[in-house]
């Protein structure tokens, strides 16, 4: 998706083609936008301070919820899996985070979180394999993590100066055991991990990796590869091979990606840029595809590309795609 003011409009990435465009009528500027699991319908939140979400089957456009809860502009949303039913949790400049629910076509608040001293920058739901569990990044440098057991009630845990100037983005690791894929016939090895954990990035120019060991969070890993405030990071999904994938963008106009091969317990973590030399503004995201093999980017130049590994290891861009030229060409 790539965002404007006030609209949305989602590609199709082999062609980078439109295939729909979404006037949100939001007030002010539209900070994220998310499609739920099966595409149909699609959140987006703006600094009006609200949260809309829209069905957008076979190309049309519903207004089916206008959510007003918070107090400030709201900075990211993201769906929980579907198997805990129309569930939607959002942050904000507020300090709070808020956890939606459809029941009976009807959207209210299920759970409000307020305990963090500064604005709530980012928002992330486990896989469902680990139950109903959502880590929040907080600029006061804390990362909070919420879950419920389906009961009502709900737990926090939190990690206190995770990041010391503050933290931007976090982003879970995927539950599919690494190296499922390609284990011998006839192995006993699990295809999924009980082993949770998830990164973030802060604006201590680090990307840490954090491990649940014993009902505690401890630091599994330290990153060090920017020269600015990390931005944004994102885990990439998994089908069972060795390699584990993280990409990291940031204020210093890199992208990096980390790789492991967690078949091999003592190996480091690997860095590469995304290419050679930086890109032309602030990156402020990267997101994967379903099925990890492309990484969409956008910064500041407006623009938002697609990049794909090739088999010699090299990272290539297949889609460039320039939003200012193309809100010239509608104009």
């Amino acid at each position: 998706t790539i965002l404007s003011m006030s609209s949305v409009r989602i590609f199709f990435h082999k062609m980078a083609t439109v295939i729909n465009s979404v006037d949100t009528l939001h007030e002010d500027m539209i900070h994220d936008a998310q499609l739920d699991y099966y595409g149909r319908r699609l959140a987006t939140c703006s600094s009006d301070r609200s949260v809309k979400i829209f069905d957008v089957t076979d190309g049309s456009q519903t207004l089916v919820a206008d959510l007003r809860g918070h107090e400030g502009p709201v900075w990211q949303i993201a769906w929980a899996h579907p198997k805990f039913g129309n569930v939607l949790a959002s942050c904000s400049y507020d300090r709070k985070v808020i956890i939606w629910k459809e029941t009976d076509r009807d959207w209210a608040k299920l759970y409000e979180y307020a305990n963090h001293d500064s604005s709530v920058n980012s928002v992330s739901w486990a896989p469902h394999e680990w139950g109903l569990m959502l880590a929040c990044a907080s600029s006061d440098g804390s990362i909070s993590i919420l879950s419920s057991d389906g009961s009502g009630q709900w737990n926090h845990q939190k990690i206190p100066n995770a990041h010391s100037i503050g933290c931007n983005a976090v982003s879970w690791a995927p539950a599919v055991q690494p190296g499922s894929l390609i284990q011998a016939p006839g192995s006993h090895q699990q295809i999924s991990s009980d082993k949770k954990r998830f990164v973030s990035g802060g604006c201590d120019n680090l990307v840490k990796i954090w491990c649940e060991l014993e009902g505690s969070w401890i630091e599994e890993e330290k990153l060090e590869g920017h020269k600015d405030w990390v931005r944004d990071v994102a885990w990439a999904p998994s089908v069972g091979l060795a390699h584990s994938v993280i990409a990291s963008c940031s204020q210093d106009c890199t992208v990096v990606i980390w790789s492991k091969d967690e078949t091999k317990g003592s190996e480091r973590w690997n860095q590469k840029p995304l290419k050679e030399t930086e890109f032309s503004d602030v990156i402020w995201h990267v997101s994967w595809s379903l099925t990890g093999n492309i990484l969409a980017v956008s910064g500041g130049d407006n623009k938002v590309t697609l990049w794909k590994e090739s088999l010699e290891g090299h990272w290539n861009c297949i889609t460039d795609v320039d939003q200012s030229q193309q809100q010239q060409q509608k104009n």
